[in-house]
């Protein structure tokens, strides 16, 4: 893929205010004093990344003494205020407090869907006594949150929140504590809310140029690890988003520890036992079936022609088993719950009722019928899907993707539910599916503040409605 500074070149080439750059998301993204702080951010990070060049250090192991400096700020970086907590100080109103509170209660749990640990619920809260980046970051994102919620327009108590995030950084950046990247994916994850989509990349590249130079991958330990899995789940958004134009914006082998290649991968998530690495190993899988249509669509092959050269059908068939393998080898908790009559006395209508107990478990399922999804549309000519049961039926694959939104509502799991339900939805023919999809995304952004309309003029388009079609 393409290098870090690639992006940075090609983001600074074009100004921030160009028309194409604008979002017509809500007024927030067009804001000048936003996009200036993005600008700022993003400058910042990519300065904290190239200041000492790019490094591989290696994961702390537990027991080492070396864990502590990843669960807590060191002594040199922890500056408090007279009173020994910026949340005591920071959070003094009682619409603070309220942001707090909706943090804790309604954002922390999307950002820790696969981490039973709840870093982002339970340890960064308690980071954020000793650091302004964080106590800012979380009432930023929270305050955005209710914003993009309640639909309020004006101006807006988030940019000032994330102004000061920005403002507090970089003596910690500097500092390289590891910790602070959870105030700088919180910050990346609030410009998700408010940039347009398919501009994400742009709001993704300094947190990878972080994580690069850091050396924090998917098997760091701690805060650490949480955080990263919580950015790459926004990278493979984006990189769905661009439907095999580009892969993810960190290079995939950034993800692994140094020296672990993408073959050895599967055995390292497998061996942690833990269901939500095992979640994790599917963000990993998708990425990965991302990265497969973004190297033929580079590589200059079309589409849609069935590619028959030899080492794309040699990897296209080593994802697929090691896809399916994901699939056969869940852990009991990775399953989903079994109904007498198959749940159908549960919920009426064309998808199927398919219930879960751990949020890990109903994104990562999802994210699994997404990977079959992105491999069974590039599939080799030789490949016989007839020879697979249902598991070679693309139309399987997108009703499961759909049924499993529709049965669970955990807000973290619908918010990234909305691209694997745009590709599921592209396959559905009957306007009473159409109708289902639309009122689900609607419910999405509804419930939780994450836009998803966008999408529902794509799906509009893309069955051949009419604009105007008051049916939707």
């Amino acid at each position: 893929m393409a290098g870090l500074e690639d992006y940075a070149f090609a983001y600074n080439a074009t100004l921030n205010t160009s028309p194409m750059n604008l979002s017509t998301y809500d007024e927030y993204s067009n804001d000048p004093r936003f996009i200036e702080s993005q600008r700022q951010f993003r400058a910042l990070l990519f300065d904290t990344a190239h200041s000492t060049g790019p490094t591989r250090v290696g994961s702390p192991v537990p027991g080492d003494g070396k864990d502590s400096d990843y669960l807590h700020p060191s002594d040199s970086n922890a500056s408090t205020t007279e009173c020994g907590s910026y949340i005591g100080t920071v959070v003094s109103t009682v619409e603070r407090v309220m942001w707090l509170k909706n943090y804790i209660n309604e954002v922390a749990p999307w950002l820790d869907m696969f981490d039973a640990q709840q870093a982002f619920g339970r340890k960064v809260p308690m980071l954020a006594k000793t650091s302004a980046p964080l106590t800012y970051a979380i009432l930023a994102i929270s305050a955005r949150q209710m914003e993009r919620q309640k639909k309020l327009r004006g101006d807006h108590n988030s940019l000032q929140l994330y102004q000061e995030a920005i403002r507090s950084l970089t003596p910690q950046l500097q500092a390289r504590d590891p910790n602070i990247l959870a105030a700088c994916v919180i910050l990346c994850c609030l410009e998700m809310m408010s940039a347009a989509p398919k501009n994400w990349r742009r709001h993704l590249d300094g947190c990878a140029a972080l994580f690069k130079s850091y050396g924090i991958h998917g098997f760091s330990t701690g805060i650490p690890q949480a955080v990263f899995w919580c950015y790459a789940r926004m990278d493979l958004c984006a990189a769905i988003i661009s439907e095999g134009d580009q892969g993810s914006v960190l290079d995939l082998q950034n993800w692994l520890p140094e020296n672990v290649t993408a073959s050895q991968a599967g055995a390292l998530f497998r061996s942690s036992g833990i269901p939500d690495m095992y979640a994790n190993y599917a963000v990993w899988l998708c990425a990965r079936a991302c990265h497969l249509s973004w190297t033929r669509t580079r590589a200059h092959e079309p589409k849609n022609s069935g590619v028959n050269t030899e080492p794309f059908i040699h990897s296209w068939h080593n994802l697929w088993v090691e896809v399916q393998g994901w699939a056969q080898k869940r852990p009991a908790e990775m399953r989903e719950l079994d109904f007498a009559g198959g749940g159908s006395q549960s919920q009426s209508g064309p998808f199927p009722f398919i219930l879960f107990a751990a949020p890990c478990a109903i994104s990562s399922n999802q994210l699994y019928h997404t990977s079959c999804l992105l491999l069974l549309g590039m599939k080799p000519l030789s490949v016989n899907t007839r020879e697979m049961g249902h598991v070679g039926s693309a139309l399987w694959h997108a009703y499961r993707i759909c049924g499993i939104s529709i049965t669970n509502s955990h807000h973290g799991c619908l918010n990234n539910a909305i691209q694997p339900l745009w590709l599921a939805s592209k396959l559905l023919s009957h306007p009473a599916e159409h109708r289902l999809i639309v009122d689900l995304i609607k419910k999405i952004e509804t419930v939780t503040g994450w836009s998803g309309t966008w999408r529902i003029r794509d799906l509009r388009e893309l069955w051949g409605y009419d604009k105007d079609d008051p049916s939707f």
